[in-house]
């Protein structure tokens, strides 16, 4: 930032004074981005981050994920340790049990929900981590 001294430390200030942390942190990574890509991209990635930090909304450039539907069923925790979504089925029952899974936004609870024949769907777990599947 180009503020002077005296001016961070009066949002230092701020901050000890109640006003929150977070807010401090968005202003001056909105000035950083100003300044090396310019103002419109600067608003573009705020509203981004609050579209999907702020709201919940699922970025859009996720990953895809297209699984073939075999003999056997295609459970969800199989289907989230192939996606990537979680390192093993292990994490992926603990992360269902934890209500940490949503599918098309809405939370899975079913440890053994098994996916249809054909269709598409959008995978969450916790806050980050997203996956379009395609199960054909």
């Amino acid at each position: 930032s180009f503020r002077s001294s005296e001016a961070i430390a009066a949002l230092q200030q701020e901050v000890v004074g109640g006003r929150n942390p977070r807010d401090v942190k968005v202003l001056l990574a909105g000035e950083i981005v100003d300044r090396f890509h310019g103002a419109t991209t600067a608003a573009r990635a705020l509203a981004d981050f609050d579209a999907r930090f702020r709201h919940g909304a699922i970025p859009d450039d996720i990953a895809e994920v297209s699984l073939q539907h075999g003999a056997e069923p295609l459970t969800i925790s199989q289907v989230l340790k192939q996606a990537g979504l979680t390192a093993s089925t292990s994490e992926a029952m603990r992360m269902i049990e934890q209500g940490g899974v949503r599918m098309d936004g809405n939370r899975v609870d079913d440890k053994h929900f098994v996916f249809p024949a054909a269709g598409t769907f959008v995978l969450q777990v916790g806050k980050r981590r997203h996956a379009r599947i395609r199960v054909g």
